[in-house]
């Protein structure tokens, strides 16, 4: 009945299809809230920065621009639910990892950035990694469960609440904002008009404690399908110090480039990498979940190039 499934995933995994679909679908809803929350935080900058009366129509007409877009955000997050169902626990593992590691190195190196946009950058391309941190976190924490369908599905009921939360909140916001910041009469707007200056410093938070809870997870699933193999170490540590020395030369890389070039460097860098980790050690599931990691990285990135123009105009001011 599951044959089809059951080939994609691999022979490595015993995965109920149920579970990795809920599991998909808390990942896709976790990064429908990043970047929703991103939107909202970008427009609420944009319309406290207007000072003139045709700044704030241009940045209502960009909001209902991205509002008539709202088929575009449905597909794209059905087709992210399917392809991190898809993803194996392995490969998502070690994008766990992998983005991990980038990310300590943006923040040590935060500092040298002159246009001070390395981390809203990196907040803009973590979106499939965190999809696949929160995949191996549910995965981790419901191995050996005895009703983990059923803790799942409440998994993603929460998801799927927050997630509609906010996005009534982003087309709420991209509506009414500009005229309800001025008039002052809705509560949510007041709100925002408030305190959605720190919208984006929790989102950061919330990410790295995402990050941290599945990093551990990852490590235990890398060990238990990697490391654990007889004389693994001595063929992974020469390939993880190589891939760890990439990561770096990327990250100094981005430093010198225009967003949307580093962008798309680094993601072909960062898979084509982990690629030849997998032609050399994995399983051929392996290689095919890495391909699919890379429709999934493309699914993600080509419809945020509004938040990536945000973050590069927000980098290039003075």
């Amino acid at each position: 009945m599951f044959f089809s499934f059951a080939w994609i995933t691999g022979p490595s995994f015993d995965s109920n299809p149920i579970d990795c679909f809920f599991q998909g679908l808390v990942g896709a809803c976790g990064i429908s809230v990043l970047c929703h929350l991103m939107r909202i935080y970008n427009l609420i900058q944009t319309c406290s920065d207007s000072e003139t009366e045709t700044e704030s129509k241009q940045s209502s007409f960009s909001a209902s621009s991205l509002l008539r877009g709202n088929w575009i955000i449905v597909l794209q997050f059905w087709f992210l639910t399917v392809l991190l169902s898809l993803v194996g626990l392995r490969v998502s593992s070690l994008i766990v990892l992998e983005f991990s590691l980038r990310a300590v190195s943006a923040w040590a190196s935060a500092g040298l950035d002159a246009k001070g946009r390395g981390l809203d950058l990196l907040l803009i391309q973590c979106q499939f990694s965190l999809g696949c941190s929160l995949t191996c976190t549910l995965d981790f924490l419901h191995q050996g469960a005895l009703h983990s369908s059923f803790s799942l599905f409440l998994a993603a009921a929460l998801s799927w609440a927050l997630a509609s939360a906010s996005h009534s909140v982003w087309r709420h916001v991209a509506r009414l904002y500009p005229l309800h910041s001025r008039e002052r009469y809705c509560g949510k707007c007041i709100t925002l008009l408030a305190s959605g200056h720190t919208i984006l410093a929790s989102l950061q938070r919330a990410v790295v404690l995402a990050f941290a809870i599945a990093a551990v997870a990852s490590t235990a699933t890398v060990y238990d399908h990697f490391l654990s193999q007889e004389n693994a170490l001595k063929f992974w540590t020469p390939l993880t110090l190589c891939y760890t020395m990439l990561v770096f030369y990327i990250q100094e890389d981005q430093q010198r480039q225009t967003g949307r070039e580093a962008l798309l460097q680094t993601v072909v860098m960062r898979l084509g990498g982990l690629l030849v980790l997998m032609l050399m050690m994995g399983h051929w599931s392996d290689v095919l979940h890495v391909l699919i990691s890379f429709l999934g990285e493309a699914v993600c990135l080509l419809p945020s190039q509004d938040l990536l123009k945000a973050a590069l105009k927000e980098g290039s001011r003075p």
